[in-house]
């Protein structure tokens, strides 16, 4: 069963419990604006796990009977309560998830907000589950540098956490002699980025790995691998927890966790602007679920944090664009690639037991091969552009997620390239991503973006911006570097 496509795993068991004001105690908060925190404060609600312990967490629950207070609409401005806060982290995927565990081990006090019902649901949980080398990217780029640094970070993590994961290694090949110069070339920029144990192989010592592949030369990379991105998403919230719930005879039992750092999630809770003010920036927070446009949301709170991460993904551009006194020529350009996944059906067992990768193509890095955790094959993801999308469309994910079948029949002469015995019919469609580029079509790849004060100029507040792939097996890399950038 392909956990990625298993929507139910995603979907999450509402309960009662009324702890709304536990955290709120915690924060040390003023009485005044107790009520209007538990607005956008928290219920207990259960996470789903195939594998693990059940788990509580934080979700945002409006009451429906309370006053909203009201606020902004786009960009006017009406009088909000207030309210101080430590560092917020705005976006619970796997990239904002590893920032806020990180900033919380480290002493600070982190509410993390998610417009989502609950974390990783778009390019976090829409990918290749791939913990990737750092063979592909430039030297001394952010891209290299991280995926090095944070492979290792999330291979250990993986370890000492028991986090499913498996280190199976990666062919990438060439099927024909034109495309061994670009296999030599990806050969030089691993090494350049440090990556162990790269091996050339002929063509014959690859097919001997691999009976069902056809190629003519191929890059071994041991070092690569897969994990269940859910399952690591899922350990980050837990190391963030203040307080954990369990179940004791079918009543809510508070403990303390183990780590006892220091973060508050709030999920349904989308940020619709901010502006600096006396070197600060404010944010402006509303409740997703009663209102029938985020974009047209009315504030219900503002938010004077000390520090700020934007980690919003494919809106990061939009939201950040949102900001008041942030220099908008600061914030690059978006663009945006589909990604369709196909599984293969009709197989007794997998054809492969290494992830195969072609040469990389222009906005991705081909239609690869993986076998995840539970021994389903997947083939993708192939590159769409998305054309037209505006700021709106990307600022409440108005992104089409649905696989045309069609699109298969582009994908089996490309896999026949290295796999001759797929049959045809054997794809059935599986689930497709967003890729937020920072690039576009018949543009050179382009770096992550990690904005800091020295590029805009507002102290305490980081963007995020082009945070694709590598970015799940850099993502622990990425905190650390935030961290030392925030906290120095």
């Amino acid at each position: 069963m392909d956990r990625v496509r298993n929507e139910e795993r995603w979907k999450h068991k509402p309960e009662t419990a009324a702890f709304s004001l536990i955290r709120l105690r915690k924060l040390g908060l003023q009485n005044k604006n107790k009520k209007m925190l538990a607005c956008l404060g928290r219920k207990w609600m259960r996470l789903s796990t195939m594998n693990l312990k059940p788990t509580w967490n934080f979700v945002n629950a409006v009451d429906a009977s309370r006053t909203i207070v009201r606020g902004i609409s786009g960009g006017g401005a009406e009088t909000v309560a207030k309210e101080r806060v430590d560092t917020v982290v705005i976006g619970a995927g796997v990239v904002g998830l590893a920032v806020a565990r990180e900033l919380s081990r480290r002493g600070r006090e982190v509410l993390i907000l998610e417009a989502a019902s609950s974390f990783g649901t778009v390019t976090s949980s829409r990918n290749s589950e791939v913990v990737h080398a750092g063979i592909y990217y430039p030297p001394n780029s952010l891209k290299a540098k991280f995926c090095v640094r944070g492979r290792e970070l999330l291979y250990r993590y993986c370890s000492e956490y028991e986090i499913p994961h498996k280190k199976i290694g990666k062919l990438i090949v060439a099927t024909g002699s034109s495309e061994i110069p670009k296999l030599d070339l990806l050969m030089h920029l691993g090494t350049q980025n440090g990556v162990s144990g790269l091996r050339m192989l002929d063509g014959f010592e690859a097919m001997r790995m691999e009976p069902q592949l056809r190629c003519v030369k191929a890059l071994l990379s041991p070092e690569s691998g897969i994990l269940d991105s859910h399952s690591f998403m899922l350990s980050l919230v837990e190391k963030s927890f203040d307080f954990m719930v369990y179940r004791d005879n079918n009543n809510l039992r508070l403990q303390g966790e183990a780590e006892n750092n220091h973060a508050t999630f709030s999920y349904n809770t989308v940020v619709l602007n901010g502006h600096v003010e006396e070197k600060k920036m404010h944010l402006f927070v509303a409740d997703t679920r009663f209102s029938e446009s985020q974009c047209e949301a009315e504030a219900q709170l503002q938010l004077i944090p000390n520090l700020v991460v934007n980690s919003a993904g494919l809106g990061a551009q939009a939201l950040a664009k949102r900001f008041h006194g942030l220099d908008h020529r600061f914030v690059p350009s978006s663009h945006y690639a589909r990604g369709c996944y196909f599984t293969l059906s009709g197989t007794k067992a997998p054809p492969f037991n290494k992830l195969v990768y072609p040469i990389p193509e222009e906005g991705g890095l081909g239609v690869h091969v993986t076998v995840d955790l539970n021994g389903l094959v997947k083939f993708g993801p192939d590159v769409e552009w998305i054309e037209c999308a505006d700021d709106t469309s990307s600022f409440l994910n108005k992104f089409d997620y649905r696989v045309n079948p069609q699109r298969a029949e582009k994908l089996y002469p490309e896999i026949r390239k290295y796999y001759p015995d797929l049959k045809d019919g054997s794809l059935e469609p599986g689930y497709s991503g967003i890729r937020p580029k920072l690039s576009g079509p018949k543009q050179s790849p382009a770096d992550f973006v990690i904005q800091g004060e020295e590029t805009h100029g507002v102290p305490g507040f980081v963007n995020l911006f082009g945070i694709e792939s590598p970015g799940l097996t850099s993502s622990l890399a990425i905190a650390e570097h935030i961290a030392n950038k925030l906290l120095r």
